[in-house]
């Protein structure tokens, strides 16, 4: 059994034996998913296409400049009677024709459509840069939750050390009193199926604070098998300020700003729709030249031409067959809806921040009675060794003051990490996850 324990010990102090880590800090995590991350990097690119659509060259306030060239080749057998009778015939009549030109056209009026369908991509921009915001709320929660998982499997590892360590003392001790017949045999082989499971739990948490880091570094989009720590420290907000953000919900929540900025959207799709009541007035421009080779049946037997033409048209579509009005007429339904669809939003959010609030002060809560049932646990746990000593309690009871001890240390661990999650979810809420340090 011995020899056993041994190789248990071994392989321990090999798990523990590790090069020196980077200490990833919060702000280092943070840097690195916004520059790595594939969800982000891809909400960026979805936010430079909606840039490139709301510039000018995209909001038909430009005119278009169209080049034409042609040319035409003409092989026929003509017969021509003039005016006066006489008639000329010729077989094999070559007719060659080129031409070349500018033309611009460009849109004077439309019913004021392109005015607002300028400003609708103004607006669908202003929106892809909220849905890129709520983007990367989302993977910076996402990134802390597994963040601080690692950080809480790190500080239970410690845990699990010193349980190990006690436990090691304790079998040394047991081994000493055997043999100098203080105690019996069956002290010592407490001791040994005791830390037997210390091993087995300190090597599952290693096992799973591995596996954990590389959730980790997916995350991060960096090396998979990267060697780091991460920061323990955990601070939480201040009362006042935690009801300042609550307050300010309305206006700085993501989800309540996107359903305004698609209100805009649709009324400015609405009062473009109406261009089809006005008429639209175009200006059309060209330069061109022209050349032209005719055969003797002909008048002239070339042409060249050049110049500048330019005009003024006014279209106005009277009845389009009622396409138009329908459409006026769903867009301010569609007005309406966007409307019932923010007061919606408003009511669930109000909903949501009240329940992330009651569970972030509830957490807290626990946080602090965790606390001090460490503090009672460590008491008791250090009675107990006393007593055990004198002989007063067995090795069974020491055993439970000791699993008392590390159930209370690991569930304040959790406590802590869960309450600083239920923070950084209220703060995603209130629209605050972005404008504050971590």
């Amino acid at each position: 059994m011995r020899l056993k324990l041994t190789v248990v010990l071994l392989g321990l102090i090999g798990f523990g034996s590790v090069s020196a880590q980077e200490m990833l800090t919060k702000q280092e995590a943070i840097k690195e998913t916004l520059q790595n991350n594939f969800g982000i990097e891809i909400a960026n690119n979805d936010l430079e296409i909606a840039d490139n659509n709301q510039g000018i060259l995209n909001s038909g306030f430009l005119p278009s400049l169209t080049g034409l060239a042609g040319a035409n080749y003409n092989l026929e057998d003509q017969e021509v009677t003039f005016n006066d009778g006489t008639t000329n015939v010729v077989d094999g009549a070559e007719t060659t024709q080129y031409n070349a030109s500018i033309n611009l056209n460009y849109t004077l009026f439309d019913g004021l459509g392109r005015w607002y369908n300028y400003k609708t991509l103004k607006e669908n921009y202003a929106l892809g840069e909220l849905q890129a915001r709520q983007t990367i709320e989302t993977t910076i929660l996402q990134l802390f939750s597994v963040y601080y998982e690692v950080a809480r499997i790190t500080e239970n590892i410690e845990v699990l050390k010193q349980t190990f360590e006690n436990t090691k003392t304790r079998l040394t001790r047991a081994e000493y009193s055997f043999d100098y017949g203080q105690v019996n045999k069956l002290e010592v082989l407490n001791a040994e199926v005791d830390i037997v499971t210390d091993s087995i739990n300190l090597l599952n948490a290693r096992q799973q604070l591995r596996n954990t880091k590389r959730d980790l570094t997916v995350v991060l989009n960096t090396e998979l098998e990267r060697n780091f720590e991460v920061d323990t420290t955990v601070a939480f907000m201040g009362e006042l300020q935690v009801e300042q953000f609550i307050i300010k919900s309305d206006t700085n929540n993501v989800r309540l700003l996107q359903a305004r900025k698609n209100i805009n959207i649709t009324d400015y799709n609405y009062k473009a729709s109406k261009s089809v009541f006005l008429p639209s007035i175009g200006l059309t421009g060209s330069y061109g030249w022209n050349k032209g080779d005719f055969p003797s049946t002909s008048f002239a037997s070339s042409r060249t031409t050049t110049g500048f033409g330019a005009g003024l048209s006014l279209t106005w579509d009277l009845f389009d067959g009622g396409s138009g009005i329908t459409n006026v007429k769903n867009l301010r339904i569609q007005k309406d809806s966007q409307q019932l669809i923010l007061k919606q939003i408003e009511n669930e959010v109000k909903r949501d921040v009240a329940n992330a609030n009651d569970a972030y002060q509830n957490r807290l809560e626990v946080y602090s009675l965790q606390e001090q049932n460490v503090i009672t646990a460590t008491n008791n746990y250090d009675r107990s060794q006393e007593r055990y000593k004198l002989g007063q309690i067995t090795s069974v009871e020491l055993r439970q003051a000791q699993i008392n001890l590390l159930n209370a240390r690991t569930n304040k661990n959790l406590a802590k990490y869960e309450a600083k999650l239920a923070e950084l979810e209220l703060l995603q809420l209130t629209g605050q996850l972005l404008n504050v340090d971590f």
